[in-house]
């Protein structure tokens, strides 16, 4: 068996025991936003809380929604999006966040301090979480009955299995990363961080 195949199924099938995943990958068509993926942490977490006994949805704190449309760069066309959104998951108890990939180097320097290089697609946008095995996504399958959702996985899965947090060379942006690893180690104790020679 490929284990590559063969983990890409267990991941898939365990981010959708969280029901509020499986929902948004249900909906999100409706929205009829450009190369629009489920992303990073709803399904990571997850995954996490999976194999620490936690119910799928603890510890979750929004739902994170990527799209690219370089057509309309502006402020209030995201807000439009996010409009829609939250009027669309209105009935789902969870913070939902819609964000234009197409923009993000617009403003990611006045708010995170690192300057950030112009986005291709949803896709790249995703490479470049700031921890390689965070970087997950989920597009919904075509309307096809019993079709599973498209994973993508750069960087693949074993080390989001094993729960090891080291830095992403792609987004080299150290300070934020460790706070970032910080962060998910309160939340799961049993990960690793390894940034250069240091390994908690």
């Amino acid at each position: 068996m490929d284990t590559k195949a063969a983990l890409a199924r267990r991941f898939v099938s365990e981010a959708l025991q969280n029901p509020h995943n499986a929902a948004l990958l249900e909906r999100l068509p409706f929205l009829g936003l450009p190369d629009a993926w489920l992303v990073a942490g709803c399904l990571f977490q997850t995954v996490w809380n999976l194999h620490s006994g936690l119910a799928p949805t603890a510890n979750i704190k929004d739902y994170d929604l990527f799209y690219f449309d370089a057509s309309d760069l502006s402020e209030a066309a995201e807000q439009a999006a996010q409009a829609r959104a939250t009027s669309l998951f209105a009935d789902l108890p969870i913070t939902v966040e819609a964000k234009n990939q197409a923009r993000v180097h617009l403003w990611y320097e006045r708010w995170f301090g690192y300057p950030y290089a112009p986005l291709q697609s949803a896709r790249n946008g995703i490479e470049r979480f700031l921890v390689p095995c965070t970087c997950v996504g989920l597009q919904p399958a075509a309307a096809v009955s019993g079709k599973e959702p498209t994973l993508y996985a750069p960087y693949g899965l074993e080390e989001l299995y094993a729960g090891q947090l080291k830095p992403n060379p792609a987004c080299p942006h150290l300070p934020l990363f460790e706070a970032k690893a910080q962060s998910y180690r309160e939340r799961w104790p049993w990960l690793t961080i390894q940034a250069g020679d240091m390994v908690a």
